[in-house]
């Protein structure tokens, strides 16, 4: 009962957003867009090799805006959600076996601390990279854990300064959800996106 008490005090004081997403789908650079945005500091490091982010990443306190109206949020950069995950595929990269491995052994850790979060977060972005096709089997499962959760969810599709981009794909294979069109490196359309976070809350 008390933590009930307790966790019912910090949702007044502070909602928790988690932000989801497959490997590399752009979540670490939105994360960071949004911070840097309302706190002036990045929370996490960008790579081309999947599962930079192994261990989520949290900011507190951070206090989004859109047109007069606010709301605190302790933003959560989640590890990326993945079906499986191989050693293998981080030698692609350069890594050694022995680091491969290693970092295979960290984002399956991850991987599973993020769908722990569930349990805490208020609000959920997925983020889609939209140079690739929406509907496959990683999406679904964030998707199907969040609605499992009774967790409401933005779907933020990402990296639509690139030329191969279309958002209009993830309109059309989730009609139910609200979604943002982004881009999280320059910062395009943001302000849609806290207008979404603002509404939501």
């Amino acid at each position: 009962m008390l933590d009930k008490i307790s966790r019912m005090l910090k949702k007044r004081q502070s909602l928790v957003l988690g932000v989801y997403g497959a490997p590399n789908a752009g979540k670490t650079t939105l994360a960071n867009r949004i911070s840097l945005d309302f706190l002036g500091v990045e929370i996490g490091t960008v790579s081309p090799i999947p599962h930079e982010t192994r261990k989520a990443t949290i900011a507190r306190q951070v206090n989004i805006r859109f047109n007069g109206k606010g709301v605190n949020v302790d933003l959560v950069d989640m590890p990326g959600i993945a079906s499986k995950v191989d050693y293998r595929d981080f030698m692609k990269y350069g890594l050694n076996e022995e680091e491969a491995v290693e970092r295979a052994k960290e984002a399956t850790r991850g991987v599973i601390e993020a769908i722990q979060w569930l349990d805490n977060i208020d609000l959920a972005l997925t983020v889609f990279d939209a140079t690739k096709v929406p509907f496959d089997q990683v999406n679904l499962i964030i998707l199907g854990n969040l609605k499992a959760k009774r967790i409401p969810t933005i779907l933020v599709a990402n990296k639509i300064d690139l030329p191969e981009a279309r958002p209009e794909l993830i309109r059309e294979s989730f009609p139910g959800y609200k979604v943002v069109c982004v881009s999280a490196l320059r910062g395009d359309n943001m302000e849609e996106l806290y207008k979404a976070i603002a509404e939501s809350c």
